[in-house]
């Protein structure tokens, strides 16, 4: 492993990469607010029942704007547990009536709690791809991750979503599971760890799913904060740069991803948004002054926190980037 950390746009420049410039804006990925009914161990936007942060309605009828005139094909809604922002329902109504592709991430637990039990009824009528967090098919390691009674409550959120059809053949109902290590490790393949999960989940609960993501853990907010007071900070850098991929590296989703923050300022991914790393010549850019030339364009920001998205296979909101 290397003695010291080298910044990130060097490796790139050695590379022949630099710049690493955004190829085309696919998806728009909306951060509705970092307000969660859980305070995971590992959550890089510190996400909590205390964190009452939410995008307002007049942000998400910008985003819709741009959505109309830009050609964006995909809507990831992201949080926190955006199902929590009070006009949650209506923007998944609007963006579906552009007839644009929308994807929703959840945390499971929060479709049991009072006043969210028909969100797969819901979300099933509206046809939204469902991308659920669960680190592990063993309880032990997921309340340890995500606090104690998660992996129940989160065994029967699926349940609930398998009745609607999620997850089923032929439904044309998604539904994508989360991997993501409780520790500084890099996450195996996906075809090596999803085929335990699709025996473990099927034999023991009678849950499917469509497919498996596995993410790495990036080394900013709660992680970081862990990582620092058990002094592995540095060498889980360490493992990341000296696991660069420079195939990964070409396919880092911020190449075609843009984020919203939920005051509605502009990123290059929901990583940079959290430490405040503006578009590279767009600082303080907002939705509302979106330009698709400008944005299409664009240089991205790095930081030495991007090696968690080119090490090993590569890591995404969408899981690995190399196959």
């Amino acid at each position: 492993m290397p003695d010291k950390i080298a910044p990130f746009d060097n490796t790139l420049e050695a590379k022949g990469l630099k710049p690493l410039t955004s190829s085309s804006i696919n998806i728009l990925q909306v951060n509705l607010g970092y307000l969660c009914n859980q305070t995971c161990a590992h959550c890089h936007v510190e996400g909590a029942p205390d964190n009452e942060t939410a995008m307002e309605r007049s942000t998400m009828e910008a985003c819709l704007d741009v959505v109309r005139s830009s050609g964006i094909g995909t809507v990831d809604i992201t949080g926190g547990a955006p199902e929590m922002n009070p006009s949650y329902r209506w923007f998944v109504e609007e963006i579906t009536d552009l007839g644009v592709k929308v994807m929703t991430r959840t945390n499971l637990t929060v479709l049991l709690d009072e006043g969210y039990t028909d969100l797969p009824e819901f979300l099933a009528e509206m046809g939204v791809q469902v991308v659920a967090s669960l680190p592990c098919y063993t309880e032990e390691t997921v309340d340890a991750q995500r606090g104690e009674g998660v992996f129940e409550a989160s065994i029967e959120a699926l349940k609930r979503l398998n009745a609607v059809g999620y997850g089923k053949e032929h439904t044309g109902l998604d539904l994508f599971l989360v991997y993501n290590p409780s520790g500084p490790t890099l996450p195996p393949p996906e075809e090596e760890l999803e085929p335990a999960y699709k025996k473990e989940l099927m034999e023991k609960y009678g849950i499917s799913f469509t497919r498996l993501f596995t993410i790495t853990n990036m080394p900013i907010g709660r992680f970081k904060k862990r990582l620092l007071e058990e002094g592995g900070f540095e060498e889980y850098m360490a493992l990341l740069q000296s696991a660069f991929n420079t195939d990964a590296a070409k396919s880092v989703m911020c190449r075609e991803t843009l984020s919203v923050r939920w005051d509605g300022a502009l990123f290059d991914c929901d990583f940079n948004q959290v430490i405040g790393l503006s578009c590279s010549g767009r600082k303080g850019a907002y939705i509302q002054d979106f330009d698709i030339e400008l944005e299409d364009l664009r240089t991205i920001a790095t930081g030495a926190h991007c090696y968690g998205c080119t090490a090993g296979r590569g890591s995404s909101c969408n899981g690995e980037v190399v196959k």
